[in-house]
């Protein structure tokens, strides 16, 4: 989850002895009893102004987020494990609403990294609660916060709102995670102690109507237990969207003592304290936070906590989200990896800090450690040489037409991907080139000549000009789009382009727009034709063997922009701007032979190498 400018980025030693604030000593001066487990019997989980209490008896969550959809399915076993060893009793999940539903009324809540009925059935067999995050709304810097695409479709819909189509839509979603989740909840014998209503909803919009609807929502379908919202102070302050009956999680903000006013009797608590950050494609490096003076101040008060998070895994495929702000400017698309500078790295190592936070836990608990799994094997293997393999420019499919360009999410019912829009330019025509709002990179090329490009991460140009000809020419816009933006008041950006595009003033008119959404059936039809020497939509293709079982990083430094899969597997987007230049690829995605890679990149002119790596 993310809060612009209410991060604080320190540096020091992680090192971690006895340790005191304003004179007291934070370790325990015994050991403390265990906590309670899921064990399969009913259990009461109840608020209280000072905190909650498990069968009534006083309980701090300790809890580390994590979500299945970010880890491949059979490392979820480890990855609990890791968290648990931490010292940990509580694992948090978002729910990713357009990970479940990818069309409207079709459900899936069973596939691979999907079903996460089986990963809270891991946390309760490892004896870990879990604190459910539904959303609908989640941000978690995925695509469009968690929010499906195909809202986006039809009309104007207003999303995190009253609007019926919107409610409509929700209601259909709750109902349908309501019924999968009811038996696993604490008190039918299962592990969620606790269900987060919306997410940061302060930071969007103030109606507290939504608020309780989403409440009353999850209620009228059987999710009774205990609740809570999540927001920042400063925004809780200004919104005060706090619902009855519902803990208060503050995210970013440690000292719980400062929000006291905001609740007479429901119970505060920080439901996401950073120990890592998010990172943006083109910034300098990836994120590096030192927590260990904000978690001693947390354990100090012996307040319930969720770090978030405290293991990120990867936004395979098209996952990653984008931030911007209030007016959509600032266009920022978060990268591939979300590694998050986590406790738990994105290959699920357990790093310094992970280390660090653990003896503080056990200090502050009096409890001692348990063992931490071993690292699973990251290995490299031998550079390897691409060859141009399929053409994608030959397998565009069948297009719609247009009086002017329109959205992907409009015309061609496309959630990610590319779009090609193409026109006539007729004789005698030139001048300037003005184009709508480009969403989000933009190639411009003219009777097969590359003339140009432009991007939302840019500052504008001065218009392309093209000169006038006697012939009439074809003018392809090629348009690659980075996530959906999912955090703030600007959600809602559709991708490609949307509205006329002007020649020396004047709109060129009938366009003719092709879909590229990139999936296994148009790779396949891809891969049936040679690429020519001028098709810009090329891809590559090269095979690799394993030097033993293991992941690895796949490193494509010496590539431009694109996208990479492993035997069918979409590892997600590289780019040169950095700061990321290496892919994460799990051990399940491989084999020990014959690894079938393919690369998609629109920018370079010819095949390059490509390495494994043990790092990202």
């Amino acid at each position: 989850m993310q809060h612009p400018g209410r991060r604080t980025v320190l540096s020091g030693s992680l090192a971690v002895g006895l340790f005191t604030v304003g004179g007291r000593l934070l370790a325990a001066d015994r050991e403390s009893a265990p906590d309670l487990i899921p064990d399969g019997r009913p259990h009461t989980f109840t608020l209280h102004r000072d905190g909650f209490r498990l069968d009534g008896t006083p309980f701090q969550i300790r809890s580390g987020e994590m979500h299945p959809i970010r880890i491949p399915r059979s490392e979820w076993p480890a990855r609990i494990a890791m968290a648990k060893a931490m010292g940990l009793n509580t694992i948090a999940i978002y729910l990713m609403w357009n990970t479940l539903e990818p069309a409207p009324g079709q459900f899936d809540l069973t596939t691979d990294r999907r079903d996460f009925r089986a990963f809270l059935a891991l946390c309760q067999q490892a004896g870990l609660w879990v604190l459910l995050r539904p959303g609908p709304y989640v941000c978690g810097e995925w695509d469009f916060g968690g929010l499906p695409t195909w809202l986006l479709y039809e009309g104007d819909i207003r999303v995190r709102s009253m609007d019926p189509a919107f409610l409509a839509a929700a209601g259909r979603y709750i109902a349908t995670i309501a019924q999968a989740v009811r038996p696993f909840m604490a008190d039918r014998g299962g592990p969620i102690l606790m269900t987060q209503i919306e997410n940061e909803y302060a930071s969007f919009g103030g109606d507290p109507a939504y608020m309780a609807w989403t409440r009353d929502t999850w209620r009228r379908y059987g999710i009774t237990g205990a609740c809570t919202t999540a927001d920042g102070l400063a925004q809780l302050r200004e919104k005060r969207t706090i619902l009855a009956a519902c803990a208060i999680g503050l995210d970013g903000d440690y000292a719980l003592d400062k929000a006291r006013d905001l609740a007479s009797q429901a119970p505060l608590w920080i439901s996401e304290a950073y120990p890592g950050w998010l990172t943006h494609w083109g910034e300098k490096s990836m994120a590096a936070v030192d927590f260990v003076p904000d978690f001693r101040k947390i354990l100090y008060q012996k307040a319930s906590f969720n770090l978030y998070v405290v293991h990120g895994g990867t936004n395979f495929g098209f996952g990653a989200g984008a931030n911007a702000h209030r007016d959509g400017s600032q266009f920022q698309p978060v990268v591939t990896s979300y590694d998050y500078d986590a406790p738990i790295d994105e290959a699920g190592r357990a790093t310094p800090k992970y280390h660090a936070l653990r003896a503080m836990i056990a200090r502050a608990t009096g409890r001692p450690a348990l063992a931490v799994p071993p690292d699973p094997p990251v290995l490299g293997f031998a550079p390897v040489m691409a060859r141009a393999a399929g053409s994608l420019w030959d397998a565009l499919g069948d297009p719609i037409r247009a009086r002017d360009p329109v959205s992907m999410e409009r015309g061609l019912r496309q959630p990610s991907g590319m779009a090609l829009y193409r026109c006539v330019i007729p004789a005698g025509r030139g001048g300037p080139l003005h184009l709508p709002p480009v969403h989000d990179d933009a190639r411009l090329i003219l009777d097969g000549t590359d003339i140009g490009a432009l991007s939302r991460l840019f500052p504008a140009k001065p218009p392309l000009v093209i000169a006038p000809a006697p012939h009439p020419r074809r003018l392809d816009i090629l348009v690659d789009s980075f996530g959906h933006i999912g955090f703030g008041p600007a959600m809602g950006d559709r991708k490609g382009l949307e509205g006329p595009v002007t020649l020396g003033g004047t709109p060129l008119r009938d366009w003719t727009i092709f879909g590229l959404p990139l999936d296994a059936a148009q790779r396949t039809r891809a891969m049936r034709h040679p690429p020519a020497s001028d098709h810009p939509v090329v891809l590559y293709h090269a095979t690799f063997d394993m030097p033993g079982i293991g992941g690895t990083y796949l490193d494509l430094s010496e590539w431009k922009k694109g996208y990479a899969w492993i035997n069918g597997h979409a590892l997600g987007r590289f780019w040169s701007i950095g700061p990321q230049r290496r892919l994460f690829c799990p051990a399940e995605f491989l084999h020990l032979t014959e690894n079938d890679l393919l690369v998609l990149d629109c920018h370079v002119t010819a095949p390059a190498s490509i390495a494994g790596a043990t790092t990202l």
